[in-house]
Order: structure tokens, then C-alpha cells, then sequence
């Protein structure tokens, strides 16, 4: 999959304005950094101190007793890295990535350190934070980066109870001292975020901060205002996000649930916005939740905690139930019986909001009960898996002359400055979701292949009324005329590792689920073969399997028919 984002990597000369404000914005910065570092600004962050922390905000994170055993052990477990420490400080410790010292500074430690409780969890808790506080007291990045502090300050008001309570004096005094300055902090450079989740999470651990220290109302009015903003740029009227990823709706979820539970645990009037942003986003979250619980897999993130995603929706009173047609977020959901499919029929977002989005267009996940069968390659726990995990050759879709529908940005000063941003992709998708006698059917098209081989993908799935069939067929239709050579597709489906595969005696490839239910699949119009796979859509890389239907174009449409059905299961 590596190769298949070989092409169209370069800058376009339309990024140019944007490369030129970025580059004089990191200029900035640095000059920023130096004069935060100052006794003088630091003087600046002084103010009424707190000595408490009246409300803290119920978050539903994931957290496990295993996290806390290897903490205790000395082992720190971030972003797939892991660094083992026996002694002296994590803080003195050279990260192994950026990603790894964003968390470590975040405080993701705390969480599953109060989960486990009890003295030894605590002592290492307060030893952490009086590390931290010792060689961070002062501006520096990434510790005082915006995203980072507002992630630090939301754990300490969620998780840090088990260890400020009965805690020493001087130890607390100098606790609620830092807590002063990041908040001030916060309250100065929540908008420097990096775009995207990030400055929705800083404007939410602004509001957060005025609501659980009691030193400046002022500070949350301005926190609510600033994530006001940020829901008007980033969450769609159809409650998706505008990045058209699943985690990332999940993640602005998270954090607006714990604002409007804090404004409603200190008696304050929530504002509309966030009202309608909720009661718009839950549904959006049920319908991206297969059988399992867990989310599908488009556009970056992974699963996430079926628990967590089930704790946040039972605080859900409206019970908004999702769309058949997410127009929006451009995506169709088609259930019936236990069976669910999932179907991207969007572009990928504009901008810094493409960073993690994927090539897949008109690909598609599909469950059965809790199981799920057909699936999309997942995201990267690490970066090397990245570009390879962002290809159409890691979705369940058409892909044309081993070529992935859109690249990314190559590595260099552009991609340092701009993110791995998503080059290239359709330009023109359309859906439209027609009743049969055979049930629900969508049929989608796109023209990413157009350009470059004048091959327009057209796709129609039809889910039969009681689950128990999934009809597909994938025409690839040749838009200019004149001859030309002989053109190689491979549609692939992409299986779960749980799910077992082997011929069928009678044709066709059978599906055998741990549950003991089979499932068939058949094609016609291309060679059917297995190839090997990955997953990562959980917590590690699982190696699995594929189904690919080969086959070529040339000057005629060319349409290869397949069918996904239930034969039965086992007594």
C-alpha cells in the first residue's frame, strides 16, 4: 500500500499563500516563545488564586488498570510509543516523538493512575506533578503548547481529585499557584491551537477552567464564546464534523458534553449553541456505531471505547436517532435485521481539515450483529503506517492502475509547516438513495481516476430488507473517447481479522464469523482472489485478510457484480 501515494505529492501553486502565512506565522511564534519565557510576562499571570476545585467534570476516557500497572512499573505508554524509566524523572527522559512528549505533558498519566487508587497510584501522581511543576513552571513548548495545556488543565479538573484531596499544604499551594498561570495562559493563546479538534479542545478546557476554578468568571464566558466559534467552523448541520471523521466527532462530543455539564453543575445558563451542537451530534455518533459499539473506520481514528462511546450517549435525553442520509457529512447508513453498512460517498475536506482524511471514496464497512465482516484498513498508531493507511488500496473500494484517488504531501519543510495534508481526489461526488423491491440501494459516483485515466467509478449497494443480503456492482465507465490501452482495477474488501475465509466447494469464498454464522461471497466480471491485510483499527496492528476482484478496462464500461449473503449458522 506504501506505493499507491507516489503521485501527486508536490505543493500545488494554489497552497503557495497558505506555505507563505504559515512560514511567517511559525516566524512569529518563536518571538512569542522567547517573550512568554520573560519575568515580565510571567508577572502578567498573577491574579486571585484558588484553593479549590468545586466541580469536577465527569469524563468518559477510557481508562485501564493495565495503563496504571505498567505506570507504577515506570513504563509510559503514549501514542505507540513506550519509554521505561527506573529512575529519575519521565521530564528528564528525551521523547521518543512529538506525539509521545504532546501526551506525556497532557497528563494522560492521570487518568488511569485515579482509576487504580490507593497510596501507591497517588504518591506517584503528586511525585509527577511536583516533577513537572519543578522544571515547567516557566513557558516552554511543548508543555505550554495550547492544545497541551488545555488537555493538562481538563485532566487535573476530571482526575486530579484522588490526589490534591488531604493532600500536603505547601504541595497544594503550589499546585493551585501553576493552575493560576496555565489558566491565564489558556485564556491568551487558546486561539493559536493548531486548527481543527485541537482548537476546539483548547476553547473547551478554556470554558472548563472558568468553571472549575472559582478565580475569574470572565474566563469562562470567554472560553464559551471562543467553542461557540468553533462549533459555527467545524460541526455540520447534519451533526458530523467538517474533517468527516468518526473520532474526530467523537472527541468534540466528549469535550461539549463535559461543558455543558459543568455550566449545568454551577447553575449557568447553556447557550444555544451548544445545545444544538449536542442534540445534532449524538445521532451522528450512533450512526457511525456498528453491532460492536465502536465506530466505523473513515477518515482517520480508530474504533475508539465502545463503553465510552456508550457512557457518553446515555447522558443523551433527547435520543436522537441518526439519519439514513448524513447529506452533510456525505454519508449513507443502511440497516436492516442485524446487518449495518456503512457508505462514504464524500470528498475529502478542504484544507487543514484533510491532515488525516483518507482517500476512500465510495467505500464501505459492513457489520453483522456484533461482528463486524467488512471493514476499512483503520489509521496509524505510528507514522510510518500513516501515508500507506490514507491510500484507496486501504479501503474497501475500486482502486484504478495500483493508483491511490488522491496523495499526500510530501515530507519536507512544506508537509513540517502545512500537516500531512491530502492532495488530489475527486472533485465531483454524487449519491442518490432509491427504495427497491429488494430493498434500500445507494448508487454513488466519483471521478478521481478521470483526470489522470479518464475512468469515472459509478457503485450501487442494495441491502435486502432483512439484512440477510448485500448486493454490489462497480461499473468503471471510460469518459473520453479514442482508444487507449488496457487498464487494471482491483476492488477490494478488506476483512476483519476475526472473521475466517476459505473457498467454497460450490463457488465463492465463505465468511465464517466467531459466532459460528457464515456469510458468502460471490463476483462476477474479475478474478476473485485472497490477499493479505492489516488492521488497526483497535489498539495494535492485527495482520488479516482481503478479498480482490481483479480485472481490466479499456474502451468499453466494464461492471463486475458481487454479492455478500448469509448461508446460515452454525446448530
Amino acid at each position: 500500500m506504501a506505493d499507491q501515494l507516489a503521485k501527486r505529492r508536490r505543493a500545488p501553486l494554489d497552497l503557495y499563500p497558505e506555505i507563505a502565512r504559515a512560514a511567517l506565522s511559525r516566524w512569529l511564534a518563536q518571538l512569542r516563545a522567547l517573550w512568554r519565557r520573560t519575568w515580565f510576562y510571567r508577572r502578567m499571570l498573577g491574579g486571585t488564586l484558588a484553593d479549590r476545585i468545586p466541580f469536577n467534570p465527569y469524563d468518559a476516557q477510557p481508562r485501564k488498570l493495565e495503563d496504571a500497572e505498567a505506570l507504577l512499573r515506570g513504563r509510559f505508554r503514549f501514542a505507540g510509543e513506550s519509554v521505561d524509566v527506573k529512575e529519575g524523572s519521565i521530564f528528564d527522559v528525551a521523547p521518543p516523538s512529538q506525539a509521545w512528549a504532546d501526551a506525556l505533558h497532557s497528563f494522560e498519566w492521570l487518568p488511569p493512575l485515579a482509576m487504580a487508587g490507593g497510596d501507591p497510584a497517588r504518591t506517584l501522581a503528586t511525585n509527577l506533578i511536583s516533577q513537572w511543576i519543578k522544571r515547567h513552571s516557566r513557558y516552554c513548548e511543548p508543555a505550554w503548547l495550547p492544545h497541551v495545556l488545555a488537555a493538562r488543565l481538563v485532566h487535573l479538573f476530571a482526575h486530579g481529585r484522588f490526589a490534591i484531596t488531604n493532600s500536603d499544604l505547601l504541595w497544594r499551594s503550589k499546585l493551585f499557584v501553576s493552575l493560576r498561570e496555565q489558566s491565564r495562559m489558556l485564556a491568551r493563546v487558546a486561539g493559536d491551537a493548531p486548527d481543527g479538534i485541537p482548537r476546539l479542545e483548547a476553547a473547551a478546557g478554556l470554558a472548563l477552567s472558568g468553571a472549575c476554578l472559582d478565580d475569574s468568571p470572565r474566563r469562562l464566558a470567554a472560553g464559551i464564546q471562543r467553542l461557540v466559534e468553533e462549533i459555527s467552523r467545524q460541526i455540520l448541520p447534519d451533526g458530523g464534523h467538517v474533517s468527516r471523521s468518526p473520532k474526530a466527532l467523537l472527541d468534540a462530543y466528549r469535550h461539549i458534553v463535559m461543558v455543558v455539564d459543568a455550566l449545568k453543575a454551577r447553575d449557568q445558563e447553556v447557550p444555544q449553541a451548544l445545545i444544538s451542537a449536542h442534540d445534532r451530534m449524538a445521532p451522528m455518533i450512533r450512526f457511525f456505531r456498528h453491532g460492536d459499539g465502536a465506530l466505523a473506520l473513515f477518515n482517520g481514528g480508530s474504533e475508539a471505547n465502545a463503553h465510552m462511546i456508550g457512557a457518553l450517549l446515555a447522558r443523551d435525553e433527547v435520543r436522537g436517532q441518526p439519519f439514513a442520509h448524513a447529506r452533510h457529512s456525505a454519508y449513507h447508513r443502511m440497516a436492516a435485521g442485524k446487518t449495518l453498512v456503512v457508505f462514504d460517498c464524500g470528498a475529502a475536506p478542504q484544507g487543514v481539515f484533510s491532515n488525516s482524511a483518507h482517500a476512500g471514496c465510495l467505500a464501505f464497512e459492513m457489520s453483522a450483529g456484533p461482528q463486524r465482516l467488512v471493514v476499512n484498513c483503520g489509521a496509524g498508531l505510528q507514522p510510518k503506517w500513516d501515508d500507506a493507511l490514507r491510500a484507496t488500496a486501504a479501503h474497501s473500494t475500486v482502486v484504478v492502475a495500483d493508483t491511490s484517488q488522491a496523495g499526500v504531501l510530501s515530507e519536507g519543510f512544506v508537509r513540517d509547516l502545512l500537516g500531512a495534508r491530502l492532495l488530489g481526489g475527486p472533485a465531483e461526488v454524487d449519491s442518490r438513495r432509491i427504495e427497491t423491491a429488494n430493498g434500500w440501494s445507494v448508487e454513488a459516483h466519483h471521478d478521481a481516476y478521470v483526470r489522470e485515466f479518464g475512468i469515472l467509478h459509478e457503485r450501487r449497494l442494495t441491502l435486502s430488507p432483512q439484512g440477510l443480503v448485500l448486493t454490489g456492482a462497480d461499473r468503471l465507465v471510460p469518459r473520453s473517447g479514442g482508444r487507449r490501452a488496457s487498464i487494471p482495477f482491483a476492488l477490494r474488501f478488506h476483512i476483519h481479522p476475526d472473521v475466517r475465509m476459505s473457498p467454497s466447494e460450490s463457488g465463492g469464498i465463505i465468511l465464517k464469523l466467531p459466532t459460528g454464522e457464515g456469510w458468502r461471497f460471490r463476483a462476477g466480471g474479475g478474478e476473485v482472489s485472497i490477499e493479505e491485510s492489516v488492521y488497526l483499527g483497535g489498539e495494535g496492528v492485527r495482520r488479516t485478510e482481503q478479498l480482490v476482484v481483479t480485472g481490466s478496462v479499456k474502451d468499453a464500461p466494464v461492471e463486475v457484480g458481487w454479492v455478500i449473503e448469509q448461508i446460515g449458522s452454525a446448530a
